[in-house]
């Protein structure tokens, strides 16, 4: 279980880290296998897809009944993302909260924390990256299934009303082309 936790944090945090000495010693074996792959050029992204990928096989393992990851599905993987939603840091109100579709609410409310839907999106996409790493097909990929999307649009949309914050898709930045720029006019020789 504290793995999991672990787990979250990282996901939620932008400066988290793997180490930490009061680990227990079934967290410390995960974390030693862990790092033992690791290259010393890994970078981030692929340290916490590494991370990702370990904690969900780990989750399959501990699924009554334990599950291989070629019988997983889209409906395993959303089972895994609502009980992640335990773990969340995002107060997601409800439709009776009179703070609905306030971003910054004045006081405190009951409303439930949540993973938030970047933090879930980011996920879905290393995980499916990984799967393929894995040597997974991609057309067998399981984040990749139409219910997967259906629920992150789901969550989003939800979350988007609820705290008042309207998600847009991020603009592509273009690379700009070096433009000619058209040089002052000068005047004729000898006019002033």
């Amino acid at each position: 279980m504290d793995s999991i936790q672990e787990f979250m944090d990282t996901c939620n945090s932008d400066h988290a880290t793997l180490t930490n000495t009061n680990t227990t010693s079934s967290n410390n074996s995960l974390v030693a296998a862990t790092s033992s792959s690791a290259t010393a050029t890994s970078s981030r992204y692929e340290n916490q897809k590494r991370r990702d990928w370990n904690t969900f096989g780990q989750y399959l393992k501990n699924h009554r009944p334990p599950l291989s990851l070629s019988r997983c599905s889209g409906a395993h993987v959303l089972e895994f993302l609502r009980y992640l939603d335990q773990f969340g840091k995002t107060k997601v109100h409800t439709p009776i909260c009179p703070f609905y579709g306030h971003p910054n609410p004045p006081a405190p409310c009951p409303c439930p924390l949540r993973q938030a839907w970047g933090s879930l999106d980011a996920l879905i996409g290393r995980l499916r990256a990984a799967f393929e790493e894995n040597g997974g097909k991609p057309e067998a990929n399981p984040f990749g299934a139409r219910a997967v999307r259906l629920y992150l649009r789901e969550v989003r949309d939800l979350q988007s009303k609820a705290r008042g914050i309207s998600y847009e898709k991020k603009k592509r930045k273009r690379s700009q082309q070096p433009q000619s720029m058209p040089l002052p006019q000068m005047p004729p020789p000898g006019a002033t």
